[in-house]
């Protein structure tokens, strides 16, 4: 596997890395723990060395499996995870950024991913009770502790990243992007990274599923499954968005390869210091996307990609209206 740097950082990962949510959060029926443990032992084995997970995945059980597979290679990966959110009673409840609660966060992350350290501790969501020279200051102070190592953001507002980086340098952003979500690229968000060598990791980058080519409008998504309030994953806005996989398919058709390895190939080719984190419940899924990391896609590719994808209209929000409210500020 092909190594990145996370901007200016010296923070070295796999070029491609595993996005843990959805072992047990968000997508309906959760894998049973020990095959959760495998799977990213699995990946491991074939050269992801970054795994991403948060303390409201599950909430808290997917941290605890990230921590038990990697406790034999500790050494040897680079761990995310996130704060930013109040917890009650299993759900979400709020955001709460407040410098003891992210303290309180990190001890607890900490303990559940069985670590002395947290490689990469981002803020979930920009919290708008609490400016962010408090959340950046009180993540400065947990780096001088030995308790973090960097500090990133996910889903902030070009600006916000500005005002955080003044005071403790940004490592890396979290945001979604792929080919049907390209906001980073108009919203200041690919430009503030590039200006002050932040790295970028693109979440969901194979379009939450979509992008595979594995769904079509008569998909079904089961009790659990988050999609089932997202406006892109109506019957209708599936079917319009369909156009997008048949394009990635005719240029995996060229390249002998898949729908999605040409999604996560278009990424690895926009910046050197962009490391999508797909995430998957399956073994053939995984070496599948690991697989992207060797399509190559000349500028020709790519410029067609360009002229194509652009005359495609993605039909749907990526989020409700509630939720797009928490992105960007």
């Amino acid at each position: 596997m092909q190594t990145r740097i996370l901007g200016n950082s010296g923070l070295k990962v796999s070029a491609i890395g595993f996005g843990c949510m959805g072992l047990n959060f968000s997508y309906g029926t959760a894998l049973a723990k020990d095959e959760s443990v495998a799977l990213v032992r699995a990946a491991f084995e074939r050269g992801v060395t970054f795994f991403d997970t948060a303390e409201v995945y599950g909430p808290f059980t997917n941290e605890e499996i990230v921590g038990e597979a990697v406790k034999p290679f500790r050494d040897k990966v680079v761990i995310a995870t996130k704060f930013g959110f109040e917890i009650a009673e299993g759900r979400m409840a709020g955001f709460n950024s407040r410098p003891e609660h992210i303290r309180a966060v990190a001890e607890a992350s900490l303990k559940r991913l069985g670590v002395d350290v947290i490689d990469l501790f981002y803020q979930h969501r920009v919290d708008p009770s609490v400016p962010i020279e408090d959340v950046a200051g009180t993540v400065r102070d947990l780096i001088a502790e030995g308790k973090v190592k960097h500090f990133g953001l996910s889903e902030p507002g070009a600006q916000t990243v500005r005002r955080a980086h003044a005071v403790q340098p940004v490592t890396a952003l979290q945001n979604e992007y792929s080919l049907w979500t390209r906001g980073p690229e108009t919203n200041g968000i690919l430009e503030v990274c590039d200006d002050l060598g932040i790295g970028f990791v693109p979440y969901s980058p194979l379009g939450k599923g979509f992008l595979t080519g594995a769904m079509s409008k008569d998909t079904q998504f089961g009790d659990g499954d988050f999609r089932k309030i997202l406006p892109r994953f109506t019957p209708e806005a599936m079917a319009t968005n369909q156009a997008l996989v048949d394009l990635l398919t005719r240029i995996g058709a060229e390249k002998s390869a898949t729908p999605a390895q040409i999604a996560l190939a278009w990424l690895l080719a926009r910046k050197p210091w962009i490391v999508p984190i797909p995430g998957t419940t399956k073994l053939h899924r995984l070496d599948e996307n690991l697989g992207a990391a060797n399509v190559a896609l000349t500028p020709a590719d790519l410029a067609e990609i360009e002229t194509a994808a652009a005359a495609i209209p993605i039909e749907g929000d990526r989020y409700p209206p509630q939720l797009m409210a928490t992105t960007g500020r």
